[in-house]
C-alpha cells in the first residue's frame, strides 16, 4: 500500500520550482503551491498553505532556494542572504521549532550561524563542513552543500519518526480505539505503519479541528487512504465521546514539549487533555523529542493568528457581521494531565527530560 499523499507534500518540479501541497483545500483538491524564493516558501507557510510538520519540509526547500538565490554573491554574502533566508523562514510560525531546528541545521553544516563566520567548526562529524571550509562556500558549491545538509535533515527526521513510531504502537492493543485532536502528520503515520507491520487494528475517532478542519480534512484523509474507517467528531463532542466509553486512549502530536513536561499543541488539546483526565482515558503526546531550549511554557511563544480567521471555515464566513474573533492557534496542556510523552527514545513521564 503506498503511504497518504500528505507524507510528502513538499517537493522540487523539474525546473527548479518548490511545490507545496495545499493543505487548506486537500483533500477536495490536490493542488500545488509552486514556490521560485525562500520568500515564496515564507509567505505560503505563513498563509497556512502547509501546517503540523509540513513546514519542516518546506523549510529545509526554502533554504535550498534561498542558496540559489545566493549563487552570483561572494562568500560572505552568500553567507549573510543565507542567514536572512534562514531567519525569515523561523519567523513565519514561532510555536513549532520544526522549522527553526531544520534552519539552524543547514545554517550550521553549511556557512555558519550568526555570530559564525566560519572559523569555529570542528570537523568532528563528517557531514559537516569545517569552519575553514564553510567560509569559502559560494556559487553552486554552496548550492549542492546545502542540498545534502536539507536532506540529511529530512533523512534524520524521517528516521526518528519511525522510531517514535515503533514506541508508541507499543501502547495499543490490537482493536484499541484511538482519540486524534489536529493532524499529527508524520507522528501518526508512523505510529499506524508500526502497528500494521505489529498485525494490530485500531479504530480512530477523529476531531473536526476547527477553524481549519484539519482532523477532517487531513487526519481523517489519511487514515482513509491507510485502509481505515475513522469517525469523525466536532471538538465540542470530545468529553461526550469519553464519557460513553468510546475510545481508549488519546494520541496526540505535539508541536513543542518542554523539558518541565508541558506540551504545546494545536489549541483544543488542553481541553482534550482534560476530559480525558476526567473520565480515566490516558492522554500520550507524540515528538521527536523535547525542545532543550524551552526548559518551561513560559519560553514558548503561543502565535496568536488573525482572529478573522475563526469567523471563517473552507473560505466561507460561518459568523454574522459585527462579530469578531479571538485566535490562539495553540495551547499549553500542564504535565500533570499528561500520561505520557512519546519520543524517538521511548516513553516518558513528564518532567523527566534534562
Amino acid at each position: 500500500m503506498s503511504g497518504p499523499v500528505l507524507a510528502e507534500s513538499v517537493r522540487y518540479a523539474d525546473d527548479g520550482v518548490v511545490e507545496i501541497l495545499d493543505r487548506r483545500v486537500y483533500p477536495f483538491e490536490v493542488s500545488w503551491v509552486r514556490c521560485r524564493t525562500s520568500e515564496d516558501v515564507a509567505v505560503a507557510i505563513e498563509r497556512m498553505v502547509t501546517q503540523s510538520t509540513g513546514p519542516l519540509f518546506a523549510a529545509t526547500a526554502g533554504m535550498v532556494l534561498g542558496a540559489r538565490e545566493a549563487r552570483g554573491d561572494g562568500p560572505r554574502e552568500a553567507a549573510a542572504r543565507l542567514r536572512a533566508a534562514g531567519a525569515r523562514l523561523i519567523a513565519t510560525r514561532p510555536t513549532n521549532n520544526h522549522i527553526r531546528d531544520a534552519v539552524h541545521a543547514v545554517l550550521a553544516a553549511t556557512v555558519g550561524e550568526d555570530g559564525d563566520p566560519g572559523g569555529e567548526g570542528t570537523g568532528d562529524d563528517p557531514g559537516r563542513l569545517t569552519g575553514e571550509g564553510r567560509a569559502r562556500l559560494a556559487g553552486e558549491e554552496l548550492v549542492a552543500a546545502v542540498e545534502a545538509a536539507a536532506r540529511a535533515h529530512k533523512d534524520a527526521y524521517r528516521a526518528r519518526n519511525a522510531a517514535l513510531g515503533e514506541h508508541a504502537a507499543s501502547l495499543l492493543d490490537d482493536g484499541t480505539r484511538v482519540l486524534t485532536h489536529c493532524w499529527a502528520d508524520a507522528f501518526l503515520i508512523a505510529t499506524v505503519r508500526a502497528a500494521q507491520a505489529a498485525g494490530r487494528r485500531l479504530e480512530f475517532v477523529c476531531t473536526e479541528t476547527r477553524p481549519y478542519l484539519q482532523g477532517a480534512r487531513l487526519t481523517a484523509a489519511a487514515l482513509v487512504e491507510m485502509g481505515y474507517r475513522p469517525t469523525l467528531i466536532t471538538d465540542g463532542m470530545v468529553a461526550a465521546v469519553l464519557s460513553d466509553g468510546l475510545a481508549d486512549v488519546v494520541l496526540t502530536g505535539a508541536d513543542r514539549v518542554t523539558l518541565d513536561g508541558h506540551v504545546v499543541n494545536k489549541v483544543g488539546t488542553l481541553g482534550v487533555a482534560l476530559a480525558a483526565h476526567a473520565f480515566g482515558v490516558p492522554f500520550y503526546a507524540l515528538i521527536d523529542a523535547p525542545d532543550p531550549q524551552a526548559p518551561t511554557a513560559a519560553d514558548v511563544v503561543i502565535e496568536q493568528r488573525d482572529g478573522d480567521e475563526v469567523l471563517h471555515a473552507l473560505g466561507r464566513r460561518t459568523a454574522a457581521e459585527g462579530v469578531t474573533g479571538y485566535y490562539p492557534a495553540f495551547d499549553v496542556t500542564p504535565p500533570h494531565l499528561v500520561t505520557g510523552i512519546v519520543t524517538e527514545s521511548g516513553v516518558h513521564r513528564p518532567g523527566t527530560f534534562k
